[in-house]
């Protein structure tokens, strides 16, 4: 893999709902959806980031954006030499996934919807489409949960794997703030 492009986001309605208090959110698109852009750049690259750069922007005189972003992009790069190109966003439907690798680039759009994910795989003069069956997420997730627990396993995505994105949209937040590429 050389390239990751990772967008997620959605036009945001009420302002007077919880994920727009800083409070209770503890931030805006970035702590909500755009985890899930970090989550996709660090799993496709199959590594952690070393350093972050990025930008944010709110829309002047939006009532939904009094407390929170609006819209973040950031990126990152990884031991290897991979780049990841990642946007949250509030103001704006976004819902893809995009691998680029020297032989051939895989995207999957939408990338997080719960039904109707569709993967579009590109190498030489071809290309693909791949359909992906309806599967229930949240079952999925109990149920693996349960399994840890009645057989004492250790989850695929234990705690550490939660704070561990923390830092890094920490890191993220900074970036934005100051301008400058923080160091992981």
């Amino acid at each position: 893999m050389k390239i990751v492009l990772a967008d997620a986001g959605f036009n945001i309605g009420d302002p007077n709902q919880w994920r727009l208090k800083r409070e209770m959110a503890g931030g805006g698109s970035l702590m909500d959806i755009g985890i899930y852009a970090l989550q996709a750049a660090r799993y496709i690259s199959g590594e952690e980031p070393t350093e972050v750069n990025a930008v944010s922007y709110t829309t002047p005189n939006d009532p939904r954006f009094t407390e929170v972003e609006e819209t973040i992009n950031f990126q990152l790069r990884f031991p290897s030499g991979v780049l990841a190109n990642c946007v949250s966003s509030y103001g704006a439907g976004l819902n893809r996934f995009r691998g680029v690798g020297t032989k051939g680039w895989f995207q999957l759009e939408p990338g997080l919807s719960y039904a109707g994910l569709r993967m579009h795989v590109g190498y030489g003069n071809k290309m693909e489409e791949r359909m992906h069956g309806v599967r229930d997420h949240f079952a999925s997730e109990m149920e693996h949960m349960s399994e840890c627990v009645m057989e004492n396993k250790e989850p695929l995505t234990p705690g550490e794997e939660g704070l561990r994105d923390l830092k890094i949209m920490m890191a993220i937040y900074e970036a934005a703030k100051s301008g400058k590429t923080i160091k992981l």
